[in-house]
């Protein structure tokens, strides 16, 4: 998870842009792209040390294959996010900053978990550990590159 934790601070270093919008982009701004990322950590992280270890099965699934083994990445504007991992309402540096504050208190016990902690995922399946490590590094990277093309 050190990866993710270097992706964490570059959405901090970002936060100052929150108000940010280029239509061109997005339809999002900085801040709302970044209260999303952390938003889908947290929930991720969270449903994993809630989930049961004994029950992880894996299956097959090519999209899961597709995206997180194959292209490594995603498309833009072609998925809409589940809604409990939209942010509803106002987004400010505050608000950011203190959901920065719990992502990362979240995470401190990540390596200690088992390797079949796992997620439903909409789109690829139940992940496991790994897997969703994977996801939550491939998720932060789409968002900090349209962050990127918002800023430019």
């Amino acid at each position: 998870m050190q990866e993710l934790n270097k992706l964490i601070d570059q959405l901090q270093s970002d936060i100052s842009s929150f108000d940010k919008v280029n239509l061109a982009v997005s339809s999002g701004s900085v801040g709302w792209h970044i209260a999303h990322s952390l938003k889908t950590i947290d929930q991720i992280v969270t449903a994993c040390k809630n989930s049961n270890p004994t029950e992880y099965q894996w299956h097959f699934n090519f999209k899961r294959f597709l995206f997180l083994s194959i292209a490594k990445k995603f498309p833009r504007g072609k998925a809409k996010a589940p809604k409990i991992v939209r942010p509803e309402g106002d987004i400010s540096f505050e608000i950011l900053t203190l959901s920065l504050e719990n992502v990362r208190e979240n995470l401190m016990n990540w390596d200690s978990l088992d390797k079949n902690v796992h997620f439903p995922h909409p789109y690829f399946g139940v992940l496991n550990k790994k897997e969703t490590e994977n996801f939550l590094l491939l998720h932060t990277k789409h968002h900090l590159m349209i962050i990127k093309d918002i800023l430019k």
